[in-house]
């Protein structure tokens, strides 16, 4: 190449500098808020999943900025922080153990959250058909979730009595107290484990194995979701049926989870985005709830710990890993 034409090439190229720089700041920004980090946690490809398919292709007409917490509650507030200081359009949290430090960090910028904990009982929205603030989303909340994993478990495991019960007191939900409403009818004596960190797992499962816990119940939060694989190598070891939130947990190796199918509600929040970035107001959008569950059974894990499986069960799973 003659140097004349390398110096007008650059030139042409540092000219188109500026012109891109403006465009990206012209581009409806998105801050994004994740409890782990890109390596174990998929709801922020669900999310560009999502967005893809109402049109947004990230850094072509849309741009998103992604913060990860990297499992450490204690990180969130400053990410929170950083992300306000972009000056997103809007604030997307994943989790009830994320979203309170996005609506701590603003009351300005519209938050849209994913959240099974619950949205008005943590002062997120005033109420799930009217929001009121600055905030709205999805919530995976149902109250007949717990009593229904608990009622499958004792289809499938009718000697099983002592139920070790995984959960995050941080995480405030009503799954516990649905849980405990129904075990004692149902035949289960719970033993409630805190497991708010990675740090509490060692002790959680000590005092699984000293208790003689006959099975195990983990309710999903982003800090147990972390520990699907942990969690489930226990269960498998210890030949313990484990009873999970999501599909994942069943597809790891536990015997069976139920609940809404997180990609689709992650879409579901996908089109608040886009409403607000075209001039919705949270405030007017209700927050969503799921309406159709997915039970997942391992048959394969079942017939690991010799479990018969009701056909009963097996004829509306909707997934069967065998």
């Amino acid at each position: 190449m003659r140097r004349r034409d390398l110096i007008l090439g650059l030139g042409a190229a540092i000219g188109t500098l500026p012109a891109a720089r403006a465009q990206q700041k012209s581009m409806p920004r998105v801050g994004v808020l994740v409890y782990g980090n890109p390596q174990n946690d998929r709801d922020a490809e669900s999310l560009r999943r999502g967005m893809r398919d109402l049109g947004y292709a990230d850094g072509e007409n849309i741009v998103f900025e992604f913060r990860y917490g990297e499992g450490k509650p204690d990180r969130l507030p400053a990410l929170a922080e950083a992300l306000v200081r972009s000056k997103p359009q809007v604030l997307f949290a994943f989790g009830g153990d994320v979203s309170p430090a996005a609506l701590a960090a603003t009351r300005t910028i519209p938050v849209v959250f994913v959240s099974s904990a619950d949205p008005v009982q943590l002062g997120f929205v005033k109420s799930i058909a009217r929001p009121g603030g600055n905030a709205t989303g999805v919530s995976l909340l149902l109250d007949e979730i717990a009593p229904k994993r608990l009622q499958m478990l004792r289809e499938i495991a009718p000697g099983v009595s002592k139920v070790a019960f995984l959960y995050n007191p941080d995480h405030i939900d009503n799954e516990r107290r649905e849980a405990d409403r129904v075990a004692q009818p149902l035949g289960f004596s719970l033993n409630p484990l805190a497991l708010k960190s990675d740090g509490d797992l060692v002790e959680v499962l000590r005092a699984t194995r000293e208790a003689d816990a006959e099975a195990v119940y983990v309710v999903s939060s982003r800090q147990t979701n972390l520990l699907v694989g942990k969690l489930v190598a226990f269960a498998a070891t210890n030949r313990l049926p484990l009873v999970g939130g999501w599909g994942a947990w069943a597809r790891a190796g536990g015997l069976l989870s139920y609940g809404p199918n997180l990609d689709d509600m992650v879409r579901i929040a996908a089109t608040y985005v886009d409403k607000i970035i075209k001039g919705a107001h949270p405030a007017e959008l209700p927050v969503q709830q799921p309406t159709r569950f997915e039970l997942v059974i391992n048959l394969k894990t079942a017939k690991t710990l010799g479990l018969t499986v009701p056909q009963s069960l097996l004829a509306h799973a909707d997934e069967v890993i065998d």
